[in-house]
């Protein structure tokens, strides 16, 4: 497949670009800085934007079977980019004619397990108090996937860690595993190539953890 990354140099982003080099796909890597992705191979190709103008963007969409993208807050000062940059990149795939689009938000966005215990439900409570700036910018930027014409899919998952591939974790559509807690980024970045295919998972949200 032909695919494109937005967040290339983020940790998401940059195992999004590994692991679908290493399955043999074309990825076209969206980048602030060249220099911080450090990945390479021969089907790789990097392009660098602000991420400020769709019309920037189009060459870097036009053509691909799907668009990936890890971008989003680092921290709570950052809360409102999630929105503003994937809407930018909306207006690229959508001046492009390219339909299929996964994004990672966060667990918090969506609806918590009904069978959660005592203690899941009070650190989610805690989570979502202390990044509630940031949790709003995801849900708006979920909101502007709904009201796209393209075929997104929101991954959601936990805390994540800087752990090895181990594609052993759990995927819940429209929900979330209960009791998952964390997920290693390398694992969010698996489930997300593996959804690209998969038409349940289009304009769903989909929970991921271990």
């Amino acid at each position: 497949m032909k695919l494109t990354v937005f967040g290339a140099t983020g940790g998401i982003g940059r195992e999004l670009v590994r692991q679908a080099l290493d399955a043999g796909h074309e990825v076209t890597a969206v980048v602030r800085d060249p220099a911080r992705l450090g990945v390479t191979g021969d089907r790789l190709e990097v392009a660098r934007s602000g991420l400020t103008d769709p019309e920037e963007l189009r060459a870097a969409v036009r053509g691909r079977d799907a668009v990936l993208s890890g971008l989003g807050a680092r921290s709570r000062k950052d809360a409102g980019v999630a929105t503003r940059l994937t809407r930018t990149v909306l207006g690229a795939m959508e001046a492009e004619g390219v339909r299929r689009l996964l994004v990672v938000s966060a667990a918090p966005v969506g609806p918590a397990p009904a069978d959660d215990g005592a203690l899941d439900r009070g650190m989610r409570g805690l989570v979502s108090a202390i990044l509630k700036d940031v949790y709003a910018d995801l849900r708006e930027m979920e909101a502007e996937l709904a009201r796209s014409g393209t075929d997104w899919t929101s991954v959601r998952p936990p805390r994540l860690q800087n752990k090895p591939l181990t594609g052993r974790y759990r995927t819940v559509i429209g929900g979330f595993p209960p009791k998952g807690r964390f997920i290693a980024r390398a694992d969010v970045a698996h489930a997300m190539l593996s959804m690209v295919d998969a038409g349940e998972t289009v304009k769903q949200g989909v929970g991921v953890a271990y």
